[in-house]
């Protein structure tokens, strides 16, 4: 009997966080402690884009990342003055650590001026970084 009242306070748990973190993944956020980071170009190794900037790190083998890259170069088709910059977080990894980006992928929405104003880690929707993007511009 105490076996079976051990798995399901385990399923339970596990159930739990698998709703919690199926909530959290992917939705921009608003971070407190990204308000005074800003990112240059040459941090970036590209050119800031004139009116906001969609900053995307990857790993290799991240199939996430691959569908993150195609939402975001189609929100950059929609929006003028937007750019898109994918860095690897296994080549930028004082910058990883700098901004504590702890899974793949995380995109930062940074305004004009290279601050970052919204933070998503998963795979964002569409919807979300365009409603970012409004915040940026």
């Amino acid at each position: 009997m105490t076996g079976l009242v051990v798995c399901v306070v385990v399923l339970a748990l596990a159930s739990a966080f698998g709703l919690w973190r199926a909530r959290r993944d992917g939705r921009l956020r608003v971070r407190t402690k990204d308000d005074a980071v800003r990112l240059s170009a040459a941090e970036l190794g590209e050119a800031l884009g004139e009116r906001a900037t969609l900053v995307q790190f990857s790993s290799a083998f991240c199939q996430p990342c691959r569908a993150t890259r195609r939402v975001l170069t189609e929100v950059v088709g929609m929006v003028d003055g937007v750019a898109h910059v994918e860095l690897d977080a296994e080549e930028q990894l004082d910058l990883v650590r700098r901004l504590e980006i702890l899974r793949t992928p995380t995109v930062l929405v940074l305004d004009a001026g290279g601050r970052v104003v919204r933070r998503a880690a998963g795979q964002p929707r569409r919807a979300d970084v365009i409603a970012a993007l409004g915040e940026a511009l």
